[in-house]
């Protein structure tokens, strides 16, 4: 099959979304949805789509759009997702799916009674790597401590200290450090770790009123998980996983690449190398197409996909109310 799919976003997420999906084949971009025509036609030539719309009514009103991949602040990804699942077409979204969980659990039903896809776009989840991690993780003893970090300077910082406010700093787009990256921690301890039992969390808090840098401390019976995402730093280090007979090493927990074994000898097993984000971002792609393509056969792998995402939402607004992170949009 061939699926006709439209693009909601034109930053550079959404370009390397287009890219993965060429990559995975057998679904097109045909529109995109920009507030501008001028914008939306440069980014439409840029991926080899056939329409640009400004109007998101009309686009979920064309009968050719089958699906729909939403790249837009993180404040609209309900509605725009709600509309788009209302019109019978299929949504990827962008992390975080939605601001809060129940708006999740909302459209997730939404989505199942019409037989529809609504997954999360998050690459890890779909990338073979996680089996590499999972295996290894078998041979380094006993887990007592993880650190799971992922700090990265953001190319908006600079502009944020001259005194302007970009979306990915301000609270009425519903955003900040936890939202963007540590979302990335949260998936990544869940499916490694499971549920805490306990959650104790800080965040450094920016005059915008959204956090800049946040840590989180997953309680569990046998280990303590920490974790670490920052906007405002670039980690040099990589994620570790210490047991007593090792210890895992991965350098990118949003991509899961570069993952290496150490001994308590000090020898080291490379298990994985480096893959471009848009190999990476394919994976998910072809997920996507595979559970429209035939929804009953992938009815399980859905419903898991949606449990995983809807355990990190409330974990995330966890996070955000021992912390006081609140949204303007959401007051």
């Amino acid at each position: 099959m061939n699926l006709n799919y439209a693009i909601i976003g034109t930053g550079w997420i959404a370009k390397a979304f287009a890219d993965g999906m060429k990559i995975a084949s057998g679904i097109s971009p045909y529109a995109v949805y920009s507030r501008t025509e001028e914008k939306g036609g440069n980014f439409a030539d840029s991926v080899g789509a056939e329409k640009v719309f400004t109007s998101l009514e009309k686009m979920a009103e064309c009968d050719e759009i089958e699906a729909v991949y939403i790249a837009s602040p993180n404040a609209f990804h309900y509605a725009q997702s709600k509309l788009f699942l209302e019109h019978g077409k299929h949504v990827i979204c962008e992390k975080p799916i939605t601001v809060e969980p129940e708006e999740f659990e909302e459209l997730f039903a939404l989505a199942k009674s019409k037989s529809l896809v609504y997954m999360e776009a998050i690459m890890m989840m779909h990338f073979p790597n996680r089996y590499v991690i999972e295996n290894a993780l078998k041979r380094i003893g006993k887990i007592t401590t993880a650190r799971v970090d992922f700090s990265q300077l953001s190319s908006k910082y600079p502009a944020l200290k001259r005194g302007e406010l970009p979306n990915i700093f301000n609270p009425e787009m519903a955003t900040g450090a936890l939202m963007d990256l540590g979302v990335y921690n949260v998936y990544f301890a869940l499916y490694y770790f499971g549920i805490p039992d306990k959650i104790t969390s800080a965040a450094f808090m920016l005059e915008t009123g959204v956090d800049g840098a946040g840590t989180a401390v997953l309680h569990y019976p046998d280990k303590q998980v920490t974790l670490t995402y920052s906007k405002l730093g670039q980690s040099r280090t990589a994620t570790e996983i210490y047991g007593d007979e090792g210890t895992l090493v991965i350098e990118s927990i949003s991509k899961l690449v570069n993952i290496k074994l150490i001994h308590n000898d000090g020898t080291e097993e490379h298990l994985a190398g480096d893959t471009e984000k848009e190999d990476v971002m394919s994976y998910e792609a072809k997920d996507f197409l595979e559970y429209i393509s035939d929804y009953e056969a992938h009815k399980e792998e859905i419903c898991s996909c949606g449990k995983n995402a809807l355990e990190v939402s409330r974990i995330m607004k966890e996070i955000r109310a021992q912390n006081g992170i609140k949204y303007t949009s959401k007051k």
